[in-house]
């Protein structure tokens, strides 16, 4: 009998209704009747109307198919037809909103009428959430499960988090949905929240050992990323990924498991984003719908709704479960017909900075920090912990860095000296980032704006870990930049192609101490006065090591002692250096010099002027490149008495090392 009276509430609803008002109504689509109407209108007829039509279309089990429009209109015959249809449960799904939708719409129209047919009906869907929930705490995207890839957990379309927002909602106090619900309920409620935000832990994607984001789905037994349709291959997504944080984020006193999750995938959201594209959508000629992807410096930063898991490079697929580099390298159908980009993950960055406010992350011991991506530090991104420390501290700072690739360009603030910055792995532990003097475009002096480190902190350090530059053979872009006196830089990789390092400041002072330096041309370079003991230089390509710059006065330049110079394959034709300014000073002393180097050992870069007023000596140096039968006229060879001012008090004016790390 209860059908029979929805059925004659239809009637008497749409026969009441004006046509163009109705269609009204029908120019939304039903997740914007959810979601967009105001309050007062799930007061109205047209409101409660819909609400019957909701009823109908639930099942037996509490859920509901998905794609249906709730809000046209039904005859008798598709009205009897859902009522025969009751038991048919074998396609209710949380997929594309549905469920979700249906509860939030009859929980809204029963805040305003109270009808208990309503409320009701929402407890009967809570019931087939909770049923259909795996022991783990993810949800399938159909229950009761059909065969395939719709057995994963799915993430797809905000499924499992719409389930998990309306769990929060009635564990909160359902001020939102208008519905409670009694203890029993409630505690059967919150013990699946907390299940289901064990699994996103669980199944928050570690990519060489640090959390990243999460996939569109993943295999219920695994956790692992998971296929789904051909074209949806396991990958890390941005806009799934964001859905989740969002939920992180809303959780109150999250625990530190949550707070690491959370910390980690925003790390990964602001190293994957892309930045400068804009997509524009347009009809061809033919008529067809087609997207375009053009640069636009001012557009919104984009994620990829698929990136690689072990590399996060962006990829697209064809119904051929192909990979492609190129959006523009599968069908139009799919190109246009698909979201292969987002912008959702701005919104999580920019509420990310208030939560992280409000969460108030402070270290323990303002003197000793940890940073670390998978959020078990005090920070995340190295560049934070430096912004949180003391300026002009009274005594120095240690900032330990754990296992990872921070892609951030690393600035040391003059008000920041005597930090540490402690590296777990020097292998392991890498500061990475790739401008160049084309990407930095800021004219003649755009060298000096790519470095992935810059440092302009007196008495800094840093040890065991690795500073690249990895733009590659593009010109000059910078690694590691140092505007610092008593700089010391230990057991750390310094990797790049030209101008991999520049030491500058007139009479700073600078320490490199069994650290591997990489280059092609040029790239040890500056006017810093800085000492190399126990380095080995590599060169890239046949080129120039160093390009000194010193100061008029200084009695030192760049000092090599007890290095060992090398090149990679084929590379046979290096010079030791030229001057890039007239009183270049560079001296190599006990170094083993490979093949590599040329017989006449240095070049004058086509002046006249350094060949009198620069300065460029070696002394007892060991190695195939070490002759100087051949070494140009202008250079010189130390005597004992000479290489003897060579010294740690002469050329850094220090003792030991621990002068400068106090």
């Amino acid at each position: 009998m209860k059908y029979f009276k929805h059925i004659l509430v239809f009637l008497v609803f749409y026969n009441s209704l004006e046509y163009s008002a109705y269609a009204q109504i029908l120019d939304h689509s039903w997740t914007d009747i959810v979601q967009n109407m105001d309050a007062s209108w799930y007061r109205s007829d047209e409101a409660q109307g819909i609400a019957e039509n909701v009823l109908l279309y639930q099942k037996d089990i509490g859920g509901w198919h998905k794609n249906k429009a709730m809000h046209h209109p039904l005859s008798e015959a598709e009205q009897q037809k859902l009522i025969d249809t009751k038991s048919d449960s074998e396609r209710c799904t949380i997929d594309n909103g549905a469920t979700y939708l249906e509860m939030i719409y009859l929980s809204k129209v029963y805040k305003q009428t109270k009808n208990e047919d309503y409320k009701n009906a929402f407890l009967k869907g809570l019931d087939y959430l909770l049923e259909a929930q795996y022991p783990n705490g993810g949800w399938p995207q159909y229950y009761p499960l059909r065969k395939g890839y719709y057995t994963h957990i799915t993430y797809n379309d905000g499924g499992m988090i719409h389930v998990m927002s309306i769990l929060k909602d009635i564990i909160d106090g359902s001020k939102t949905l208008g519905i409670t619900v009694d203890k029993e309920t409630r505690s059967r409620t919150l013990l699946a929240f907390q299940k289901g935000i064990d699994c996103i832990l669980q199944t928050q994607y570690k990519q060489n050992g640090t959390l990243t984001g999460w996939c569109a789905q993943h295999d219920e037994v695994t956790f692992q990323p998971a296929k789904a349709r051909a074209y949806e291959l396991p990958s890390l997504g941005g806009v799934d990924s964001a859905q989740i944080v969002l939920l992180l984020m809303s959780i109150k006193n999250p625990s530190d498991d949550v707070k690491r999750s959370i910390l980690a995938a925003v790390t990964w959201l602001k190293n994957t984003k892309i930045t400068g594209l804009k997509e524009e959508r347009f009809i061809t000629e033919a008529g067809l719908k087609e997207k375009r992807y053009v640069q636009d410096l001012e557009a919104k930063p984009l994620w990829a709704r698929f990136m690689g898991l072990e590399d996060n490079i962006p990829f697209f697929c064809d119904r051929d479960g192909v990979k492609k580099a190129s959006i523009m390298d599968i069908s139009q159908e799919r190109r246009a017909g698909y979201a292969w980009y987002n912008t959702e993950p701005n919104t999580v960055l920019t509420k990310y900075l208030v939560w992280k406010k409000n969460l108030k992350v402070t270290p323990e011991n303002a003197y000793n920090i940890t940073v670390s991506q998978d959020g078990s530090g005090d920070f995340t991104s190295i560049q934070d912990a430096i912004n949180n420390c003391k300026s002009f501290p009274y005594k120095r700072i240690t900032i330990y860095i754990r296992n990872g690739t921070y892609i951030e360009k690393i600035h040391v603030y003059e008000w920041n000296p005597k930090i540490s910055f402690i590296g777990e792995d020097k292998v392991k532990t890498i500061i990475t980032y790739n401008d160049y003097f084309e990407s930095i475009n800021l004219g003649r002096n755009s060298t000096f704006h790519t470095s992935t480190v810059l440092v302009e902190g007196n008495y800094t350090q840093f040890k065991n870990l690795t500073i690249q530059n990895t733009a590659g053979a593009v010109g000059q872009a910078v690694a590691l930049s140092v505007n610092a006196n008593g700089f010391v830089i230990e057991n750390c990789n310094v990797l790049g192609n030209q101008d991999t390092v520049y030491l500058s400041g007139e009479g700073n002072k600078q320490w490199f101490k069994n650290c591997l330096i990489t280059g092609t041309t040029d790239f040890i370079f500056g006017n810093a006065i800085t000492l190399f003991t126990n380095c080995e230089i590599r060169s890239k390509s046949d080129s120039f090591v160093t390009a000194a710059s010193t100061t008029q006065g200084n009695s030192f330049g760049f000092v090599f002692k007890d290095c060992k110079l090398t090149a990679e394959e084929n590379v046979h034709e290096v010079y030791l250096g030229r001057p890039w300014r007239n009183y270049a000073k560079t001296v190599f002393l006990h170094c083993n010099l490979g093949s590599h180097i040329l017989p006449e050992g240095w070049h004058n870069w086509s002046k006249t002027e350094p060949k009198s007023l620069g300065f460029y000596a070696e002394y007892n140096n060991t190695g195939e490149g070490s002759s100087t039968d051949k070494r140009v006229s202008w250079s010189h060879q130390l005597s004992k008495k000479q290489a003897s001012d060579y010294t740690l008090e002469n050329i850094l004016e220090i003792n030991s090392e621990e002068e400068w790390l106090k």
